[in-house]
């Protein structure tokens, strides 16, 4: 089952999950972010289950932008590294990919880290994504 998570008290639930992909965030400042991003940016966050247990985690945006037109950004996707490899992150992404044709949307877009070569095979060979940039990022 796939469920959107929409209460303050169904975020934190996913938390556990999405802190082995954000690591460097608490559950306050996890939550406020995602609570600012839904009100700010119109984020959706949905979470996998199988059997009741919360499996898998995806959060996204709807965009418009000139070099792309209306697309939905990808901004976190991740399964519970004790069951990784059944699917889930397949299922997560096939959903997304269908909510964006039902709502018009013309191409999916995701960045993820360099270091992660076991994602980028998901993404290239099963998901049939392609690299398309670099994503470049400065801190203040």
């Amino acid at each position: 089952m796939i469920k959107e998570l929409l209460s303050k008290n169904e975020i934190l639930e996913a938390f556990p999950i999405m802190k082995q992909l954000r690591p460097h965030l608490n559950e306050n400042s996890y939550v406020e972010l995602v609570m600012a991003t839904k009100e700010s940016d119109g984020y959706r966050m949905f979470a996998l289950f199988d059997k009741n247990t919360m499996t898998a985690v995806i959060g996204f945006k709807p965009m418009i932008t000139l070099s792309s037109g209306r697309y939905v950004w990808i901004c976190d996707l991740v399964t519970d590294q004790t069951i990784r490899s059944k699917g889930y992150g397949e299922r997560l992404l096939t959903f997304v990919e269908e909510w964006a044709k039902e709502n018009k949307f013309g191409s999916i877009s995701l960045s993820s880290g360099l270091e992660r070569t076991g994602a980028h095979r998901f993404y290239e060979e099963k998901m049939d994504y392609t690299k398309a940039s670099y994503v470049y990022k400065k801190y203040l």
